[in-house]
């Protein structure tokens, strides 16, 4: 009996440890990147990855400078909405609105990338951006790494 209790806050302190250790890892410090950082990290990763051109680099960076801004200025509206409705789930209506205008907005900078990009890029950026999408760990919806 003393084993399984041992054994059983050996593995609570472990989780506290590293569910601690999350928060404090670049996405949820104190200061966050800023838009513009966030869009130049982006373009270095692309242009390591696919061999981009100064051109094509310009391109890019104006495409992921536009995506940061609007994904900064959704996060500080829904957060905004979050306070204003302290906590109540969105209808049906506004959650379809919701997926909808997102859904269009990565069709559109998808064709936007598909005029950047060479052919043999843009399917080589296809297969990461797949890969990347279904190969996040167990629990991780949103992208950031936490579980």
């Amino acid at each position: 009996m003393k084993k399984i209790m041992i054994a059983m806050l050996v593995i609570a302190s472990y989780s506290a440890v590293a569910q601690e250790g999350h928060k404090h890892g670049p996405r949820h410090s104190e200061d966050p990147l800023t838009p513009e950082q966030v869009a130049t990290l982006k373009t270095k990763r692309m242009t390591l990855a696919l061999d981009l051109s100064k051109a094509q680099q310009e391109e890019v960076q104006k495409l992921h400078l536009e995506n940061a801004r609007l994904r900064k200025e959704k996060m500080e509206a829904r957060k905004e909405e979050r306070d204003d409705r302290s906590r109540k789930d969105l209808s049906s209506d506004e959650r379809f609105s919701r997926e909808s205008e997102r859904l269009d907005h990565m069709i559109a900078s998808k064709e936007k990338m598909k005029k950047i990009l060479n052919e043999e890029q843009f399917e080589k950026w296809e297969k990461a951006m797949h890969h990347k999408k279904h190969h996040r760990p167990k629990g991780d919806r949103d992208g950031r790494g936490r579980h």
